[in-house]
């Protein structure tokens, strides 16, 4: 099935060379089915390369998808046309009455900055507050997981010694009753890159 993103999204050429099934605003609407919403909270500096990562990714689906993007208000990107950011970005102001299936939030470049020091911080915990009421998954990619472990559950992350970089098997036989991990192997191998950890236990 199609992904359903912003007709003028740049993206989109990148997608379609892809093969990636991409429908416009006109023939969605055409469509007499819902598609499942998704809301991408880009933290990424590099927002058009990012986009292009998690479109093809849920461009993937069997369902239709509708992405709409998000980024912080508090925080401009340095490597992003300010441009781009008001042609095809909300922030929580534009978006604070509508609902989604899922809230994705992304990694950023601040795993090594205390949370209370990241500039968006404040905002940040604003849009998970509200998510509680109009999202009804959340996901978060690497430091974005980190933050929704602090602000939903105030469970720290450790900085460590030196950078674990690699692709580890992940053990998963304790977790199956968990839907979200349904049909994957007992192990997996999985790349991991970072400076930081979270402990069972503190």
């Amino acid at each position: 099935m199609p992904i359903k993103i912003h007709d003028s999204l740049p993206a989109r050429e990148a997608l379609l060379k892809e093969s990636v099934d991409v429908i416009d605003s006109s023939s969605a609407a055409k469509q007499d089915i819902r598609p499942l919403k998704f809301l991408l909270l880009n933290l990424m500096p590099h927002k058009l390369q990012t986009e292009v990562q998690f479109a093809r990714i849920l461009g993937a689906s069997p369902l239709q998808i509708e992405l709409t993007l998000m980024t912080t208000e508090t925080y401009s990107p340095k490597n992003t046309e300010k441009d781009h950011l008001l042609a095809f970005y909300k922030n929580l102001d534009d978006i604070k009455d509508n609902f989604y299936d899922v809230l994705i939030i992304t990694g950023a470049p601040v795993e090594t900055i205390p949370f209370e020091q990241v500039k968006y911080w404040d905002e940040l915990k604003k849009i998970i507050a509200w998510s509680s009421t109009n999202v009804f998954r959340k996901i978060g990619i690497c430091w974005g997981a980190q933050a929704l472990l602090k602000v939903l559950h105030n469970i720290e992350k450790h900085s460590i010694k030196n950078k674990l970089f690699g692709v580890y098997d992940h053990n998963l036989n304790q977790e199956k009753n968990y839907r979200l991990m349904h049909g994957f192997i007992d192990r997996f191998p999985m790349p991991v890159s970072r400076f930081t950890e979270n402990k069972e236990s503190e």
